[in-house]
């Protein structure tokens, strides 16, 4: 299979501008997804798409590849879908830029067993293991049929303990994979009522009946969104270089 990773870096984020270039162990943050991404056996290429000539200059100066796409991209899934215009693959797999602690055996864990399918997409979680992660709004909660298929998304807690507490909450990972049909529909629908409430991107296959897997991971990971998650990571990483 032809499996291309694609590593999507919106310059300006509205939490934390200029995020994919905040310093991390004095690399960028770019640098250490990209390291990681190159970690996985079965891609045949890695990219970084980005929109910015501040994050071009950043990926040339750490020997990054990437790929200008449009400033204009209302979602990471837009601007893998312009790639998939520009590079022929299989499958699309999506790391999204502000995942530095993600793992390569992670990431490998999205990828379809086959060519086969006609329509794929394909996303991960992992069980949330601390309070503050279930209510901080920047982590998207999932609940899951017994097929691990998507049937409810959301920044709040999802599903509420009414009757019970013998459940754990999930939270969705940044790392997607698509087919190109995948992509193409994505981009063709306008966005739903529940996406432009929830601001949540992937609700848009579930508004439109599409069937989103997910697969269960035994991971950390954490998703830099603003300068406090920033200052956690960092602390993380250097931790982490402290013990070699």
């Amino acid at each position: 299979m032809n499996i291309v990773g694609v590593i999507p870096a919106r310059y300006q984020s509205s939490r934390l501008p200029g995020k994919p270039i905040a310093d991390i162990c004095g690399k960028p943050m770019i640098w250490w997804v990209y390291q990681q991404a190159m970690k996985v056996p079965g891609f045949s290429k890695v990219v970084v798409a980005i929109d910015d000539e501040r994050v071009a200059k950043s990926c040339e100066s750490n020997g990054i590849p990437y790929i200008m796409t449009k400033n204009n991209h209302p979602t990471h899934i837009n601007r893998v879908h312009e790639i998939s215009d520009k590079i022929h693959a299989d499958y699309y797999v999506c790391i999204c830029g502000d995942e530095p602690l993600i793992d390569p055996d992670t990431i490998s864990c999205v990828f379809p067993e086959d060519i086969s399918y006609e329509f794929f997409v394909q996303a991960l979680m992992r069980e949330i293991t601390e309070p503050t992660e279930a209510v901080d709004t920047g982590n998207i909660k999932i609940a899951t049929n017994n097929r691990n298929e998507c049937i409810m998304l959301s920044r709040n807690p999802i599903p509420f303990p009414y009757k019970s507490i013998m459940f754990r909450y999930k939270k969705i990972i940044g790392v997607e994979c698509y087919n190109k049909k995948a992509l193409d529909f994505f981009v063709s629908r306008e966005k739903g009522t529940l996406e432009k409430i929830e601001d949540i991107t992937l609700l848009r296959f579930l508004e439109n009946h599409i069937v989103m897997n997910y697969k269960m991971v035994d991971t950390f990971s954490l998703s830099v969104d603003n300068q406090k998650d920033l200052d956690k990571v960092r602390a993380i990483m250097e931790d982490r270089i402290s013990k070699g």
